[in-house]
């Protein structure tokens, strides 16, 4: 698995390097065919002080890109709810490679009966 994080207007500490490895591992942990993750970390410079800090993760999986965005006031509960709503986008991306919409041999032999 192929890792970039970089900042804009930012500059990528290790403990912020750090907690997003941490978030991610949870990802990795429900879905094992990650092939590049791209995470970008910015500071916007808005007038209004919510919303400022945004974070982006572009997640290249086998035969589909995942990309989810998040802003807030705080860069850690950005990321926080960025892995979130990653975590569900993968969820929802590996059930739809195991669902084929198909009954199994069995249940359409007792089906006939």
């Amino acid at each position: 698995m192929n890792l970039t994080i970089s900042g804009h207007h930012l500059e990528v500490t290790p403990a912020l390097r750090e907690y997003v490895l941490t978030k991610l591992d949870r990802v990795k942990r429900h879905f094992d065919q990650v092939v590049d993750v791209n995470v970008l970390l910015t500071v916007e410079n808005l007038k209004e002080k919510e919303r400022r800090q945004k974070a982006e993760v572009t997640l290249h999986v086998k035969g589909k890109d995942i990309f989810v965005e998040q802003s807030h006031e705080d860069l850690y509960a950005a990321i926080d709810q960025l892995m979130d709503k990653l975590d569900r986008q993968v969820c929802r991306h590996k059930d739809r490679l195991q669902d084929h919409h198909h009954a199994s041999v069995k249940r359409q032999a007792a089906m006939t009966l």
